[in-house]
Formats: C-alpha cells, sequence, structure tokens
C-alpha cells in the first residue's frame, strides 16, 4: 500500500467513510476560493466531528508527512486555505460546528472552530447580550475559527475593531495534535474568562491564517445589547472630504459601523439587488425597530424611497450609532450628521444602514456581479492620518493602467470602513467578464444564479486582473499598511521587519516543526 492510502484508511477508521472525501471533483473544489485556485489539487478532505477527532486526525495527517490545509466557510480570496504542496490534505470544519457554552455570569460564548457567525446572532438575538465584533458581511457561511485566523470587519468594528479584538481564549491545536489553551484557561484546574495572564498567548494565534495552529474553540467576550439604534448616511462628491469626516467619527467613537462606497461599486451594489428583495428586507427592519411605532415610520420611509435616492449620489458613507440610553444614541448622530455636513456632506435617505443592520446575514449573492460577472477585492489597512495620500496612490496606480482597465471592461470600485479609534480600510474591488468557478455556483442562491446573464471563461482578462491585484499588494507594501485576511497573497514575511519574522518562525518551529499546518500561510 501507498503512504497515501495507509492515512486515508487510518483516517477512515477515525472518522469513518462518509467524512473522508477523494472524489476528484470534491477534492478540486476545495482547492479554489473566491479568487484562486490551488496549482496542487488536495489529496483529500477530511470532516472531523469532534475536537478528539480533530486532535487525532491532524497527528496522523502530519505523522505521514502530509501538510494539513484548514478550511472554514471558503470566502477566502487570499489563498488562506489552498494546497501549496503536492501532498495536502484539506481540513474542512462545517461539522465543528457547536455553541459549547454561552456564560451570562461571566459574559463570554465559547464555540467550536466551524460555527458561524450568523449561529451566534441567532443563538443570542433573544438574549440582552451579544458579542462586541458580531459579525462579517459573509457571516452566513463565514466561520468564527476562519474570521479570527483571518481577521475580520463589519459589524461592531466602528467602536470595538476586529474580530480578534473580540476574542478572549482559544484551545489551539499544533501539528503534532496536542492542545494549547490560551489566557486563564492555561492555568491548571482554570477557566477561560480572561484573556492576558502572563505574555499574550491568545494574540499570538490570531490573524495567523492558520499558519501557527488549528483553532479548535474560541471564547469571546459579551456585552450588554444596546437597546438603541440610529442610522445615518450622507453624500460627497470627493473622497478627499468624506473619508478625514469618516476618520472624525472614528476617532470620537460615533458609530459602531461607519462604512462607505465610492460610485461605482455603489452601482453594482444597487444593480445586484432586487425590489423584491427591498420589500422582504423590511420584514428585518419591523422586527429590529425599538418600537412599533418606530418600525412602521421606517419601514414606510424605506419603502417610500426605494432606491431612486441614490442615482445622483457619488461618494457615499453609512453610520449606525447604539447606545442603551435613546437620547446618547441619538446626540451621537446628531454629532456624525454635523461633521458630515461640515466636510462638505449632504444627508441622504439612510436605508442602506437601517436594512443592513436589520437584516445582517443574508445569502451571499453579491459575491458576483449584477450580470454574473467575476468579484475580487484586495484591501490595506492605513491610519487615519494617511488613508487620504494612500487613495491617491491606488488611483494613480489605476490611472496608469487605464487603458487595459478600459480594453478588458475591468470594473473598478472602493469600498471604505473605519476601524476603532485609529485606522481606516480602504478596499478596492474588480468586477470583470470571466466564468464562475464550482465555489460560486455552490454558494450564490440558485434562483438569482440562474437569472444571470454568465461570461465565457476569459483568461486573458483573469491574468490582468491577476498582475492589478499583484501591483496593488506591491503598492501597499510601500505605503506599510498591514492586512487582514494575509492568506498567501499579502508579503508579510517580506515587510515585517527580520527581529519580528524571526520570532514568528521560532513560534512556528514549535507548534509546526515540519512545517506541515497550513504551509505557504503568512509567507512562512
Amino acid at each position: 500500500m501507498s503512504d497515501l492510502s495507509i492515512l486515508l484508511e487510518e483516517l477512515t477508521n477515525l472518522l469513518g467513510d462518509q467524512y473522508v472525501i477523494t472524489e476528484e471533483k470534491e477534492c478540486k473544489f476545495y482547492s479554489q476560493d473566491v479568487f484562486m485556485e490551488a496549482e496542487n489539487t488536495t489529496k483529500a478532505v477530511i470532516q472531523p466531528g469532534n475536537i478528539t477527532e480533530l486532535s487525532k486526525a491532524v497527528a496522523a495527517v502530519t505523522n505521514a508527512g502530509y501538510a494539513i490545509f484548514p478550511r472554514g466557510g471558503g470566502m477566502s480570496y487570499t489563498g488562506g486555505y489552498l494546497p501549496s504542496q503536492e501532498k495536502a490534505i484539506s481540513l474542512d470544519t462545517s461539522r465543528l460546528n457547536q455553541i459549547v457554552e454561552i456564560n451570562h455570569e461571566d459574559m463570554y460564548i465559547t464555540v467550536e472552530c466551524g460555527c458561524t457567525w450568523a449561529q451566534i446572532h441567532d443563538a443570542l438575538k433573544q438574549s440582552d447580550v451579544r458579542t462586541p465584533f458580531w459579525g462579517t458581511l459573509s457571516g452566513l457561511k463565514a466561520t468564527v475559527g476562519g474570521g479570527v485566523s483571518q481577521n475580520s470587519l463589519f459589524f461592531g468594528t466602528g467602536l470595538y475593531g476586529s474580530a480578534v479584538e473580540s476574542v478572549i481564549g482559544l484551545e489551539v491545536i499544533t501539528a503534532k495534535g496536542e492542545m494549547i489553551r490560551t489566557g486563564s484557561a492555561s492555568v491548571k484546574g482554570g477557566n477561560v474568562f480572561f484573556r492576558h495572564y502572563g505574555p499574550d498567548l491568545t494574540g499570538i494565534f490570531l490573524g495567523d491564517t492558520g499558519a501557527l495552529g488549528i483553532k479548535a474553540k474560541i471564547t469571546l467576550k459579551l456585552m450588554k445589547r444596546p437597546k438603541y439604534h440610529e442610522f445615518g448616511s450622507f453624500s460627497f462628491d470627493r473622497y478627499e472630504d468624506m473619508l478625514p469626516a469618516m476618520s472624525e467619527i472614528s476617532r470620537k467613537g460615533l458609530a459602531s459601523e461607519c462604512f462607505g462606497f465610492d460610485p461605482y461599486l455603489q452601482e453594482q451594489r444597487i444593480k445586484r439587488e432586487s425590489i423584491a428583495k427591498d420589500i422582504k428586507s423590511l420584514t428585518g427592519v419591523l422586527s429590529a425597530a425599538d418600537n412599533f411605532l418606530d418600525a412602521v415610520k421606517k419601514g414606510t420611509k424605506l419603502a417610500v424611497a426605494g432606491r431612486g435616492y441614490m442615482k445622483d449620489v457619488l461618494y457615499s458613507f453609512h453610520a449606525t450609532s447604539e447606545n442603551n440610553s435613546k437620547e446618547v444614541a441619538k446626540s451621537d448622530m446628531d454629532e456624525i450628521r454635523k461633521i458630515a455636513i461640515e466636510a462638505g456632506g449632504k444627508e441622504i435617505e439612510n436605508s442602506i444602514p437601517t436594512l443592513i443592520n436589520a437584516n445582517p446575514f443574508l445569502p451571499l449573492n453579491n459575491m458576483v456581479g449584477p450580470d454574473g460577472e467575476r468579484w475580487a477585492p484586495v484591501h490595506g489597512l492605513s491610519p487615519h492620518s494617511r488613508v487620504v495620500k494612500l487613495h491617491d496612490a491606488i488611483r494613480d496606480l489605476f490611472a496608469e493602467n487605464i487603458e487595459k482597465i478600459e480594453e478588458y471592461k475591468v470594473g473598478v470600485g472602493y469600498m471604505y470602513v473605519t476601524v476603532g479609534a485609529s485606522a481606516s480600510l480602504i478596499e478596492p474591488v474588480f468586477f470583470w467578464h470571466d466564468a464562475l468557478k464550482e465555489l460560486h455556483k455552490d454558494t450564490v442562491e440558485k434562483k438569482h444564479l440562474n437569472s444571470l446573464k454568465g461570461f465565457d471563461e476569459n483568461l486573458e482578462i483573469r491574468d490582468f486582473v491577476t498582475g492589478l491585484r499583484k501591483k496593488l499588494i506591491l503598492l501597499f507594501k510601500e505605503h506599510a499598511v498591514v492586512h487582514l485576511q494575509i492568506g498567501k497573497s499579502y508579503q508579510y514575511s517580506e515587510g515585517i521587519e527580520e527581529n519580528s519574522l524571526n520570532l514568528v518562525k521560532a513560534i512556528k518551529q514549535y507548534t509546526d516543526p515540519d512545517n506541515l499546518i497550513n504551509p505557504g500561510s503568512l509567507g512562512l
């Protein structure tokens, strides 16, 4: 028997035949993400059902000399879980999806790595608590394990930062199948309730894109759920005016979410949605409103506004203020309004933040363009003081490539998000005519998929977009920005100082001495 056959037999005995997948079609599916396809197809996909199975399976794979590549919801666009070598086994965490504990007394929630943000939302929505960061826009599929490994933004980000800032403890599996507990849970006989005890071992494994160990369980803070929410939307003619206004709102801690779009991405989002969906989404608005009268007012206002109000809007940003005091929530929105107007903005209908907040985890139909175009983002995080300069540099890069952009009809848009009091994210997004991949077909709703025009495969345009993304990544490195979802795309190891990189390598040597946990991630 070959070494692979022996390994597959051992894994089958451990997990069961149905949870060791070797069919070529399935293996190819797990060897692609939203944007990239691996040169090496995984040899098998394993699906452990509990932490004991996970630990034993990881040890079996690495003892056989195979690398293991953990995959959560599959929403990566940076090669985060793609096999980078021939002897590869993919780890699908979808069965590790249990909510282990909700502790209202000590204010934490512990979940398995394959639990989605939508699951947590559903489990807590009838209670008076939530996590500070409470999910990504892809949270219907995106997992907590993937979210804290890759790091993520959106709901709660304006006040509470990225996903990893809500983590207080981890259980991590090393390459040998051993368990490392972090924070207060690392104390003999201790419990997970506090992140810091000595050096921050929790932080070591956050944002590592799965390179230093496999998260088995994650414990997140809980906080009292704010009772009152106010929403505001504002239009600007120039990003040079809008981005500083968003930064000022972020510095003052006024918005739990503060995000924006350029004219192109705004247009694409409006095209991709349907009026029927708008009306359906009003149900979420009614149930999320603070009281019945408020619900009726908001629902009526949104229904009347439709989408026509956006036709003359160039740049726009959208904000949510939240508080347990209705007066404070309104006061914060008044301050947001003042900052926006003084910066040259104009208030517009607040449909976008209202609908998104009320319907946070919708089907992921927005991962393709309005006619079925391929879609791929790239991003950089900058301090507020440098965000306009960074945007200028990105604009100049696109101007240098405008002939090909226009020849190939590549659409370029931007999304903007403020992160806590110190940072802003710029996310350029590309749309182009190309065939969809199996991952798109598996993720987008079938009814929506069947309504799309679609396009034939176009490797020439895809290669151009790939090259333009690489130029952007180099530009980000020149501007010393940082990234979420580092995966195998961003230049982490090339861009950090030598002593810092050596420390990361030393930790990797301890947890994974043979470089068999997601090799290639972080450039390791």
